[in-house]
Parts: structure tokens; C-alpha cells; sequence
């Protein structure tokens, strides 16, 4: 899958950038960058990207990792 040119990717630290095509969730075989993808597209719920990807469908391990996608992808940046 193809990764969106997003702005919002510079939100995410290094080590997430580095690891898109690995499995976010491994019990679907759900790569990083599909999760990404569907946030991206509008998907601002975990119930919408397990509906969207299939992720979170298991034994729901990577719900954490979906949140913190959603948030450092969805939320606006506090300004200083």
C-alpha cells in the first residue's frame, strides 16, 4: 500500500516513520502503513480503522498503538 503525502507524518516520531511496513497488528497481518492509511483517509476511531483494516480484530494488542496513531495523526498541534 501506498502511503499518503501527509504533513501530519511529521507528527510521528522516528521510529514509527522507520517501521510502516512492518505489522502493526500481528494477528491480522495488518502492516503500520494500512493503520496509517485509513487515519489518513478519516478513519478517527479505533472501532472505524478495525472496520477500514481489519487491525484490532484479534486479540486487540494493538489497540494501544491505533490510539497513538489517532492521536499524534488527528489532534492539532499545541503551539508554545
Amino acid at each position: 500500500m501506498t502511503l499518503f503525502s501527509d504533513d501530519r507524518l511529521a507528527r510521528l516520531p522516528e521510529h514509527h516513520l522507520n517501521s510502516l511496513q512492518k505489522n502493526l497488528c500481528v494477528c491480522n497481518e495488518v502492516p503500520k502503513i494500512n493503520v496509517v492509511n485509513a487515519i489518513l483517509e478519516g478513519a478517527t476511531t479505533v472501532p472505524k480503522v478495525k472496520e477500514l483494516t481489519g487491525a484490532s480484530d484479534g486479540n486487540g494488542c494493538c489497540r494501544l498503538q491505533i490510539e497513538f496513531l489517532i492521536k499524534y495523526l488527528c489532534e492539532e498541534p499545541v503551539s508554545s
